[in-house]
């Protein structure tokens, strides 16, 4: 099949200013209303789908149902990354693993995540992204199902499917911020990405909750996990009956914002775009650095404070109604504090970048940057006084790691928004699975059985609460050097950001948007757009 590529431009010619089209007409086939019956818009490889509706009503409203599902759908897949978490003592019990093997659960999911991420990014860039999603909702229901049957003595066989589980999230994760993209542009894009980001949070303190709940009510941490799978099979049918495959690039052709095609590229032209992009590479491997600290905290905190608690108390153990209180509380303050830290990056980012309020007199294009790199800053003497204090001021700590969740999560949504401004839309499934790939290889798939080695090395034999509470406190110094490793990279983020920017405009033909334009001399016509320079597209 021969894709049609950017057209190179001519040395010397001018930017070609985009005219936005007259209003379609449905009498040509190919603007005739959306249909799943006709043979053109059935699941097949193509690059780009005709997803029109009726009546501009419909179409606005239809967009609404489609971010929901995917919210609904992205909530349950960090609850069940978390699930595990929540009766993770029980599992080690249940194995009679140490804690480097219990690390080694999240990281074997992470590893089957990351190897078919680019996989599925490569697929999401060229077929139908809808059926992708089903194919991958599937396998994941069905492992974790199968995972929940497997006998103690048979550890490998239950790491194996808790891999399987990471193909069937690699499907969904990857695609879903494209086709939210497709549909929205400006500021209603980041609302919208905001949005979906806000399952991030509550799906892992619902995994937490949930988990530790269920097992403690039936007395068997398999249920707590089965949960999941339950949930998933209604969401494979939520995307089969109402979910549908908007054109990529669609939000922005009808803003002006593109013109040239969006066809797709080769995988190899794809790949050396991504890397000589400054500002992709330096805010992945910054976002890498912050999801490293998350994953691992997330993974090992809960327990952590469950072995202060035995030590506090001279017990080897406590209670599994004890270990529920303490799952509950850091599954309230993972839900509460990251919803409010995506809420305030994304507002913060948006106000910072248009000049509002307090930001009039300093605007800049490089505030997706900035609020990522002042969010990892703020992280850092939090995570110290939380990690120090969790043995004599169990109160305070819960503060600490209060403000330190809620800063670690003002880059969810800001990120992957930096991200869609840089990269042009027929390559954002690429991006968005690389960046994805490098953030859980080096991040939270690697940190925790990382953190869980270094701690059982402390530790040597001393198997008492003391020692694996000092040993895991230890440990977790590692996560204050990445944190630093992160504000250093989206500062560069920030320097490189208003190139990279102008690259994509000139690429794509597109006009510069008036914040844009300062950075680079040259004035754009006035695009008709929403109030708040935001676009929809009409499904």
């Amino acid at each position: 099949m021969v894709r049609n590529k950017v057209a190179p431009m001519e040395e010397g010619s001018k930017l070609q200013q985009f005219q936005p089209p007259p209003p379609y007409s449905v009498d040509s086939p190919e603007n005739r209303p959306y249909s799943l019956d006709s043979p053109e818009n059935r699941a097949a490889p193509s690059n780009s789908q005709s997803t029109t509706a009726s009546t501009p009503e419909f179409q606005g409203c239809w967009t609404i149902v489609v971010v929901s599902i995917l919210f609904i759908i992205n909530l349950l897949n960090y609850m069940d990354r978390y699930t595990i978490a929540g009766v993770l003592d029980d599992v080690q019990k249940y194995y009679n693993i140490s804690d480097a093997w219990a690390g080694l659960i999240q990281t074997t999911f992470m590893v089957f995540f990351i190897i078919f991420s680019p996989i599925c990014g490569f697929l999401g860039d060229r077929y139908n992204r809808k059926w992708i999603f089903v194919v991958g909702i599937a396998i994941w229901v069905s492992a974790v199902f199968a995972s929940t049957f497997i006998p103690s003595d048979k550890f490998w066989l239950f790491l194996l499917f808790r891999g399987i589980v990471g193909i069937g999230e690699a499907s969904y994760a990857i695609i879903s911020p494209t086709v939210i993209a497709d549909m929205f542009t400006g500021v209603l894009r980041s609302r919208m990405l905001m949005v979906f980001y806000f399952a991030i949070p509550f799906g892992c303190g619902l995994g937490f909750v949930v988990g530790s709940a269920v097992d403690s009510w039936t007395g068997q941490w398999q249920w707590g996990v089965r949960v999941t799978g339950v949930l998933g099979i209604i969401c494979l049918g939520l995307i089969i009956f109402f979910v549908r495959e908007p054109e990529r690039g669609k939000a922005e052709r009808e803003k002006g914002e593109i013109a040239a095609s969006t066809e797709a590229t080769s995988y190899w032209d794809d790949i050396k775009d991504l890397l000589s992009n400054a500002t992709y590479v330096t805010s992945s491997l910054g976002y890498t650095a912050t999801v490293f600290m998350v994953g691992t905290l997330a993974w090992w905190a809960p327990i952590t404070i469950q072995y202060a608690e035995a030590s506090r108390k001279n017990v080897t153990d406590i209670s599994k109604s004890e270990k529920a209180q303490i799952n509950l509380v850091f599954g309230a303050i993972t839900c509460v504090g990251g919803v409010l830290g995506v809420a305030m990056g994304t507002v913060i980012s948006n106000m910072w970048s248009r000049g509002v309020g307090p930001f009039k007199c300093i605007q800049t294009v490089r505030a997706d940057a900035l609020v990522c790199a002042i969010g990892a800053a703020i992280c850092i003497p939090t995570l110290i006084l939380a990690i120090q204090n969790i043995e004599n001021n169990m109160g305070f700590a819960w503060v600490m790691l209060f403000i330190c969740i809620v800063a670690s999560s003002f880059n969810w949504a800001t990120n992957v928004d930096l991200l869609l401004s840089v990269v042009v839309p027929q390559r954002r499934s690429s991006a968005s699975s690389w960046q994805i790939l490098i953030s859980h290889m080096f991040g939270d798939a690697s940190g925790p059985y990382i953190l869980g080695l270094i701690s059982d090395a402390i530790r040597g034999d001393d198997n008492t609460s003391q020692g694996h509470y000092k040993s895991l406190v230890t440990s977790f110094w590692l996560c204050v050097g990445t944190l630093v490793l992160s504000v250093i990279l989206f500062g560069i983020s920030a320097v490189t950001i208003t190139r990279d920017k102008q690259r994509f405009n000139d690429i794509m033909l597109a006009q510069a948007s008036p914040d844009e334009s300062s950075s680079t001399g040259s004035v754009p016509e006035p695009t008709k757009t929403d109030d708040d320079g935001s676009h929809v597209q009409h499904m």
